[in-house]
């Protein structure tokens, strides 16, 4: 008997413990998510969505030598730059994708984290072949409170990829 009560103290105390699930900030996660994978998507088809972006976007770009961050406008030139002469195609049927944190709170805040895998690669020209290469990226958005991209970042050897792709 009194391992009966010893183990119903404990299985009390595991629930009693356990946090409590924000079902606000999990659909939060959940619509964000669909909101970055159709931005994902949108690379992959060269049709980018950037409605889905807040007017106060904010890239911090992590290519070396780059400046800090980059607005909408720099982004959008960027991706319209980088489209023109690469393609992308995401090779996860669904990347994973990761309940991100406020970084000061700790607390789970509806940011969507993601790691996948592109294939890149450039077509063949007269004066080049076609070459590709796989590229793992681990990325981070942060939402403004309308749902839209606030604030993106990605880490994978870009500088490595773009290298290899254009070296003839």
């Amino acid at each position: 008997m009194k391992l009966l009560y010893s183990s119903l103290f404990v299985a009390l105390a595991f629930v009693a413990c356990k946090p409590k699930t924000d079902s606000n900030v999990n659909d939060a996660f959940e619509k964000n998510s669909k909101t970055v994978l159709a931005y994902l998507k949108g690379v992959e088809n060269e049709k980018i969505d950037y409605a889905t972006f807040s007017k106060d976007f904010k890239s911090l770009n992590t290519w070396f030598g780059a400046k800090d961050t980059i607005s909408l406008e720099e982004f959008k030139i960027g991706d319209s730059k980088t489209l023109e002469k690469f393609n992308f195609k995401l090779l996860d049927s669904v990347p994973v994708f990761l309940p991100g944190v406020n970084p000061i709170t700790k607390e789970a805040d509806g940011s969507v984290r993601i790691y996948s895998t592109w294939e890149i690669s450039i077509e063949k020209t007269d004066s080049t072949e076609a070459k590709s290469g796989k590229l793992k990226m681990y990325e981070a958005y942060d939402f403004d409170a309308d749902g839209k991209i606030l604030y993106q970042q990605g880490y994978g050897d870009f500088t490595g990829i773009m290298n290899y792709l254009t070296s003839k």
